[in-house]
């Protein structure tokens, strides 16, 4: 092969590698171009290429091993027949039809591991956060590295794990840590260079708005951090940003108050990140109830008006609707049956406290339990159906307060008490009505409740969820009817996907330690 040939090759895989704005704005299609599919996070396909009248043909096509990994939650991104995967500091890429490795990327010298969520992908780069709060770019094509550049301090306790959101001409990231008292951010990179164009921090600093929830803490310590992939709607030039949970985790006794933005949802203006509005799920939390759970967002009627809502099934166990214009809130409903800490959810939002829940050096049984009614693992909408689909755990815990809080430190691991399992858990997938939280089916998963996998929803009339048992199941939408289920034979804690590549759409889930895809046995 000749130099000019080489490089006319290179120049063509470049130009073919571009992923625009724009492509994104259209997802998902034949391609899934970030965490939940697409920017509003609703995590619904048009495809229906497989759909009930032949999901029974459904068969498993490929499956790659990733040898190493021991507890995958990677959600796909799939671009021009090119399937990214994910684990802790490693991307690799896969032909999204036939499985087989293009090319890996591993950071070397990171001293954690992390799991890792997946990446970003924006023009011709791809973007992985590192455990150690690096974000690493790299060639789309070619996996060569571009740049990599720290937006937080490992040393002082941070890591990350989630799924970056690129958009436009940045990158946002989040950072874990805030079970060790480290201050959680949301911040903007440039897309080109990794530089924070701008950061917010989820808790006040002093003399801030929100500094005097907290009670004179400290607010270097105060938690709160911002894990998971938030939303983005391009018409209001807002992100949605979840947040999690103050620390200590389960001793309030110095921080009074409800502890802003922790338990809440931040609507960031995209450009600035200037808060607009912001709303908390659980004021004052002592039993580590974040609200890193999806964010849905979804346009429909509102008592009869069109609305702009956003969607989310709390951790505490309750499902909210708000506007995701203001923040206002308009409808919460208990979504799960063991839930005894709140009587409901009064006129403004805020939980109506059950007395002697909190937890106490003594021990209190308290529902739900310490992982949550709901947790990081993705919800499905589907606008067709005008069901909210989500896997849902029944379970209480013993929560055990210290008397005293801890000592903060750089690494400290400390929670100020701890939670037993009251009992054992079951797992449950359940179709809500988005607009009221009415359970409309649901179906009970069996196995051990040690899996956190997640959904998708498609056109073709179904939703893929991750089974308790380690199967991939098809749920019929509207009914909750079991269609098809595939084990295999390993934990699930990722959530599926679904694409297409050359006329053949795909499902695809990550299990502890393999990508599994799915295609029909005879094509249209």
């Amino acid at each position: 092969m000749t130099k000019t040939t080489l490089v006319a090759l290179l120049v063509l895989a470049s130009l073919r590698a571009q992923v625009r704005y724009e492509d994104i704005l259209k997802s998902p299609r034949e391609n899934w171009l970030t965490y939940a599919g697409d920017y509003a996070s609703q995590r619904h396909s048009p495809l229906k290429q497989i759909n009930t009248a032949n999901i029974a043909s459904l068969v498993p096509k490929w499956v790659y091993h990733f040898d190493g990994a021991r507890h995958l939650e990677v959600s796909p991104i799939v671009h021009d027949g090119i399937m990214y995967i994910t684990d802790s500091n490693e991307v690799r890429a896969v032909d999204a039809a036939r499985g087989r490795l293009i090319w890996r990327y591993r950071v070397e010298g990171v001293k954690n591991a992390r799991v890792n969520r997946g990446v970003a992908i924006l023009g011709d780069r791809v973007y992985l956060l590192t455990s150690d709060v690096h974000i690493v770019a790299l060639h789309r094509v070619t996996g060569a590295l571009l740049w990599q550049r720290a937006f937080a301090s490992a040393d002082k306790g941070y890591s990350t794990s989630l799924a970056p959101l690129a958009l436009k001409n940045q990158v946002m990231v989040g950072v874990a840590g805030g079970g060790s008292g480290q201050r959680g951010f949301v911040a903007a990179l440039s897309a080109s260079t990794g530089e924070e164009l701008w950061r917010f921090w989820t808790v006040p600093g002093p003399g801030e708005p929100g500094s005097e929830t907290w009670g004179g803490f400290n607010h270097e310590f105060g938690g709160a951090p911002t894990w998971t992939t938030g939303s983005f709607d391009p018409e209001l030039n807002l992100i949605y940003w979840p947040t999690g949970n103050p620390w200590p985790d389960f001793y309030g006794g110095r921080r009074k108050g409800d502890n802003l933005y922790s338990d809440s949802v931040l609507a960031l203006d995209a450009g600035t990140g200037k808060l607009k509005w912001h709303f908390q799920f659980t004021p004052h939390d002592v039993w580590d109830w974040d609200a890193n759970e999806t964010l849905v967002l979804a346009d429909a009627n509102w008592k009869g008006a069109p609305r702009k809502l956003m969607l989310q099934a709390n951790r505490n166990g309750f499902y909210y609707v708000l506007d995701r214009v203001t923040g206002e809130f308009l409808h919460a409903r208990q979504f799960v049956d063991r839930l005894d800490w709140a009587k409901g959810i009064d006129a403004k939002g805020r939980p109506v406290l059950v007395p002697g829940k909190e937890p106490t050096p003594a021990g209190v049984k308290t529902c739900p339990s310490v992982r949550g009614a709901s947790n990081w693992m993705s919800p499905s909408y589907n606008p067709e159906t005008g069901l909210f689909y989500l896997v849902t755990l029944e379970q209480c815990d013993i929560y055990s307060g210290s008397a005293k809080e801890p000592v903060p430190s750089s690494g400290f691991r400390g929670t100020a008490g701890e939670q037993i399992p009251a009992e054992p858990g079951r797992m449950y997938m359940r179709a809500l009505d988005a607009l009221t939280g009415e359970r409309k089916w649901e179906a009970p998963m069996p196995g051990p409740a040690t899996m956190w996998a997640g959904t998708v929803s498609t056109a073709g009339g179904i939703v893929f969820a991750g089974d308790d048992d380690g199967s991939l199941v098809a749920y019929e939408a509207r009914s909750g009817k079991d269609l098809w289920h595939f084990p295999m034979g390993n934990t699930l804690f990722a959530s599926p996907v679904t694409y297409m590549v050359d006329g053949i759409q795909f499902v695809a889930i990550a299990t502890a330690t393999d990508i599994f895809a799915f295609g029909l046995l005879t094509h249209p």
